[in-house]
Order: C-alpha cells, then sequence, then structure tokens
C-alpha cells in the first residue's frame, strides 16, 4: 500500500502511516483502530544477560523488526519515559526494512544479515529483542517479570490503551466517493461493538485469557473506542514519541491525520 497503491482500502501499521503521511502518501486513515496492544512484555533478553532493571540496556545492541516498527515506537518510549532510558545510546539492530522506502533512519541504527530476531538473540548478536513473539528457547527470557501488571499500572498512570492498527483509504475514493467514509465507519463499528457484546465476562470460565484481562480488569467499559477525542491523548503521545525517536522532524496535530465520518 505505501509502496505501489495495491488496496482501496487498507489495513495499516500507525507508525507506518505516521511516516507515510509525512511523505505524503495519498491515502487517509479513519478513526477506526484495528488493534491496541500493551507493551511491557515485548522484550526479550537471553536468560545470561540478567538485566536487573532496564537501564541496563543503555550501551547494548537491540533487535527489531524495523526503527519505524509500530510496537518498538511504543516500547521505546515506555522505556524512556517510564524507565528513563537513554535511547541514543543504544544501537538498534534491524531484521528488516522499512515499509516506507523513503525513510531514512537515524544514526545508531544498523541492520543485521539475519531476518530473525530469535536466533540474532540466541546467537548473541544483540542484547535484547522488541517485539519477536516467543521464543523456544530457556535461554531467551522476558525483561520484565510481571508485564500484565506492569501494563495496568501504567494504563492507569496514562489513561492510554496503545493503538497499533488503523484503517486508511485511498484520498481519490474519498474524493470520487464522500459517503463512502460514514459507510466503511459504520461498517467496521458496528463489528466492533458486536465484538466488544462478545467478550466473556470476567467471572466466566474463559476469562482468564490475556485479551479479556486487559480488555476488561484493565480497561474496561469499550476498551476500543472508534473516537478519535477518545484516542487523542494516546495518539498525541504516540506522534510525540515518533518526533523523540526522529522518525519525522516535527509533532503534527492528530486531527491532521484523520478523516472524520460526517
Amino acid at each position: 500500500m505505501v509502496r505501489d497503491l495495491e488496496f482501496d482500502v487498507a489495513e495499516m501499521a500507525f507508525a507506518t502511516y505516521i511516516v507515510s503521511k509525512y511523505f505524503e502518501k495519498p491515502f487517509t486513515a479513519l478513526p477506526i483502530f484495528l488493534t491496541r496492544s500493551f507493551y511491557h512484555r515485548s522484550v526479550s533478553c537471553r536468560a545470561e544477560s540478567s538485566f536487573e532493571s532496564p537501564k541496563e540496556l543503555e550501551g547494548k545492541r537491540i533487535g527489531i523488526r524495523s526503527y519505524t516498527f509500530t510496537p518498538g515506537v511504543w516500547t521505546r518510549g515506555i522505556l524512556k519515559t517510564e524507565y528513563g532510558v537513554d535511547l541514543d545510546s543504544i544501537t538498534w539492530v534491524l531484521s528488516g526494512d522499512e515499509h516506507v522506502a523513503e525513510y531514512q533512519t537515524p544514526p545508531g541504527v544498523i541492520s543485521s544479515e539475519k531476518n530473525d530476531l530469535g536466533e540474532m538473540l540466541l546467537s548473541g548478536e544483540v542484547d535484547a529483542v522488541i517485539g519477536a513473539g516467543p521464543i523456544e528457547s530457556p535461554n531467551a527470557v522476558p525483561l520484565f517479570e510481571n508485564p500484565d501488571d506492569l501494563d495496568a499500572n501504567w494504563y492507569r498512570k496514562t489513561n492510554i490503551y496503545p493503538i497499533s492498527h488503523l484503517l486508511v483509504v485511498k484520498d481519490d475514493l474519498l474524493i470520487e466517493k464522500p459517503w463512502l467514509e460514514k459507510e466503511i465507519y459504520d461498517l467496521f463499528k458496528t463489528a466492533k461493538d458486536s465484538y466488544i457484546e462478545s467478550l466473556p465476562s470476567l467471572d466466566q470460565p474463559d476469562s482468564n485469557d490475556l485479551q479479556t484481562r486487559q480488555l476488561g480488569e484493565v480497561v474496561g467499559g469499550d476498551p476500543l473506542p472508534y473516537d478519535l477525542n477518545e484516542a487523542y491523548q494516546g495518539i498525541d503521545t504516540f506522534i510525540k514519541f515518533n518526533v523523540d525517536q526522529k522518525i519525522i522532524p516535527e509533532y503534527v496535530n492528530p486531527e491532521s491525520l484523520f478523516t472524520m465520518p460526517k
């Protein structure tokens, strides 16, 4: 989508979208936030490293799929704002390329010859990885021992349930068919509302899965609002993370990134 405009409508990672808008890609997001997640569990390190605090990541090499990888942006922002980690002291080692080809990474970012974050970690090429998913080895351990509790505390402090993916539509299509954005918005909101109603209550036997705990215990109410005003604080924070991490050069208003259904 960002390179060839292949689709009329597409799901897109939030950071990819922000970079795309900076390079004036001709599509615009609706306030349809398809996926969200918390990120304390996203950092893995080697068991032998025995990091006692996130500050010990300073001066190390951390593997990540791309520098503009949305979970990476959120995680780096949390490491800096909550734990005082100096992000500039870290060498960021990429296992893949950037979605937006025009984007140039800042100093301190290098590429690996490997494309598997788990392999990069276990081989000792990097000291930690972000967003690798499960690594089936006793030599890979989470940085944080109690990520769910830390995520809950972070949410209570910030009131942010981080947006990961959203929905974009080609600008030409929005101009040609101005009624379309409301049709798309209503369709996805109806589906989302149905999903929220289907979630098991916390006292049901299957309510101990991570998603339900996050949505029910931590966030509560409608945890996935398709509303710019309700999501504003999280969007504003994420934009500031992107500026601080040298992904875009200056702050942009959240309103400028979205078209609002009428």
